[in-house]
């Protein structure tokens, strides 16, 4: 079996778009209440069948701006920095070309590896010489790793809030064979920029990841998104 459990799988490969950024303090985390110069914060949450609450203009304008940082973002590498849910950190580096493949090398003593080729994920221990495989479009990395991302379209919005320089978002997709929950951070000033995500998996753990030293204009070679089979492999298609 993988050492990597399942919330670190969602966890893991979220934070592949951004530009570097300091870590956001944990109080600066937390909902922002309706202030005078606070800037505007905003909840929805779900109702009981599941579907998104209902958003008014100025909510749908903020999520279509998130939308367009998306799918303006082609390439992407740096560094992460994961938390496990038992609060183990492991670090390593990154590669993303959308639309669909990503790339995390896990350092050192980790012998991990995860990386998409635009149709299925694998997760890969070469300390164990093993392999796990799942198609992209049964994990939560599809709603922004699809070609046209649009998550008033794709995504349930759990809740939001906005300040004057943060934007929180939480989202789960719509489909059923989709699941767990993801709450992204992103940056307004001096322009719009995911610092972070927090995945929710299907039993409430929560893996965190950070990025930086990241660069959008050094080229990323296709090979690096090649699946390589390691040892005896499960589920692999």
């Amino acid at each position: 079996m993988l050492k990597t459990s399942s919330a670190t799988v969602i966890g893991l490969a979220w934070l592949m778009v951004s530009a570097a950024a300091p870590v956001i303090a944990e109080d600066a985390k937390q909902p922002v209440p309706n202030a005078v110069g606070a800037g505007t914060a905003w909840t929805t949450n779900v109702d009981g069948a599941g579907s998104s609450a209902t958003l008014d203009d100025k909510q749908t304008q903020l999520i279509k701006t998130v939308n367009a940082y998306f799918n303006d973002l082609k390439q992407l590498k740096g560094t992460f920095v994961q938390t496990n849910p038992d609060k183990k950190r492991m670090k390593g580096k990154f590669y993303l070309k959308r639309p669909g493949k990503f790339r995390f090398d896990y350092a050192l003593p980790s012998k991990q590896v995860i990386v998409s080729d635009g149709e299925y994920l694998a997760i890969q221990d070469l300390d164990l010489q093993n392999e796990d495989r799942i198609a992209l479009d049964q994990t939560p990395f599809r709603l922004v790793m699809r070609k046209d991302v649009d998550l008033l379209r794709d995504a349930k919005i759990i809740d939001g809030q906005q300040t004057d320089d943060l934007i929180m978002l939480t989202i789960q997709d719509k489909s059923p064979d989709t699941p767990g929950r993801i709450k992204l951070f992103l940056a307004t000033k001096p322009s719009i920029e995911l610092k972070e995500w927090v995945t929710t998996d299907a039993q409430g753990q929560e893996t965190r990841v950070e990025i930086a030293d990241t660069s959008r204009t050094e080229d990323v070679a296709a090979d690096l998104f090649k699946i390589q089979a390691v040892g005896l492999t499960k589920d692999r298609p």
